[in-house]
């Protein structure tokens, strides 16, 4: 049996995930659709299946399409995710969106609600917290390892000069941090930000457009504490992401999504090392391991309600990114 699948948006992001179901026995692409012709036209070629350049025309072909990927981008990385994915849902078809799951909370809102109404798989592409790092990570927390859980830090950083909007860095960066934190938090109860502009000689007085650094205070709804660092101006070669959670025994820190985890007990000097877990050698392989996910959820029929990484928890991550927004705006703490 394969999941017959179509992809919409065929830029960068689109062919991975082109790459990663070309690569699987159980999928088989069927569609590609993009509103440029080029680019719907190249990936149909490579793919070996029937190209559009619109999904009402793809829906309209008759092609059994069961799952979709939402891979198109716009402001901020996910200006343009609405409209197509609601007529995805709307023709009752499961969708694997891209982050961020929108650019505006509530078109976001439309999409989880449109999802629940028609009963349908709903998830997005959180893939960080699909690693064997994190999941083994995951584990030790859910077994009591780390004892009552205290605090929880997280660094995510890239050298990116890019920006189309003054919030571009943490509504395109930073669902996935967010979302990392709520894997092994819970939901977030009150939200303080703070935003620096970085320097830029050919922006606006000399800085950037968007708000480039970030500094974010949580307060988790069962009382853990967490702190957020983000920038699009650090980073480099090494040291995309470091995840830091601290409990009452012991506690754990993940470097770089997937390749070192270490466990650091309370009361013993005794602590576990392991580096690239799962074979996982780098953040380009997480694709394959979270698109694999929904793959296999999708092929086992599995409830929406229990597809991981789902539209609703990435909603979620969008409102507490809106709400860092509100905080700095408002300079006051938040209550979501």
């Amino acid at each position: 049996m394969s999941l017959k699948v179509a992809i919409v948006g065929v830029g960068n992001i689109g062919n991975v995930h082109g790459g990663v179901y070309q690569k699987r026995p159980d999928v088989e692409i069927v569609a590609v659709c993009d509103i440029i012709k080029e680019r719907s036209d190249r990936a149909a070629e490579k793919y070996g299946c029937q190209g559009f350049y619109s999904v009402k025309e793809m829906l309209a072909s008759g092609i059994r399409i069961d799952a979709a990927s939402m891979a198109t981008a716009g402001t901020e990385n996910g200006g343009d995710h609405y409209t197509p994915t609601m007529e995805l849902l709307g023709a009752g078809i499961p969708v694997l969106g891209e982050k961020p799951i929108s650019n505006a909370a509530r078109k976001a809102a439309e999409m989880v609600a449109l999802a629940r109404q028609k009963n349908l798989r709903y998830g997005i592409n959180l893939n960080h917290r699909f690693t064997p790092a994190a999941l083994r990570a995951r584990e030790w927390v859910t077994a009591g390892r780390l004892g009552e859980l205290n605090m929880i830090n997280m660094t995510m950083w890239i050298n990116n000069p890019n920006e189309t909007s003054p919030w571009f860095h943490i509504r395109a960066l930073h669902p996935h941090s967010l979302d990392v934190m709520r894997y092994y938090a819970g939901d977030v109860a009150q939200v303080q930000a703070f935003f620096k502009r970085g320097p830029r000689p050919d922006g606006p007085n000399g800085r950037r457009v968007c708000w480039s650094n970030v500094q974010v205070n949580l307060l988790f709804k069962n009382g853990i504490l967490g702190h957020l660092t983000g920038s699009y101006e650090a980073g480099g070669s090494y040291g995309l992401e470091t995840l830091e959670v601290v409990g009452s025994e012991a506690r754990f820190v993940l470097l770089d999504a997937c390749e070192h985890l270490t466990f650091y007990p309370r009361r013993s000097m005794e602590m576990e090392t392991y580096d690239y877990l799962g074979g996982m050698m780098g953040f380009g392989e997480t694709f394959a391991s979270r698109i694999g996910r929904w793959v296999e959820q999708n092929l086992a029929g599995a409830k929406p309600e229990e597809i991981e990484g789902s539209g609703e928890e990435a909603l979620k991550a969008q409102l507490i990114i809106e709400a860092c927004i509100e905080s700095w705006e408002k300079g006051s703490v938040v209550t979501l």
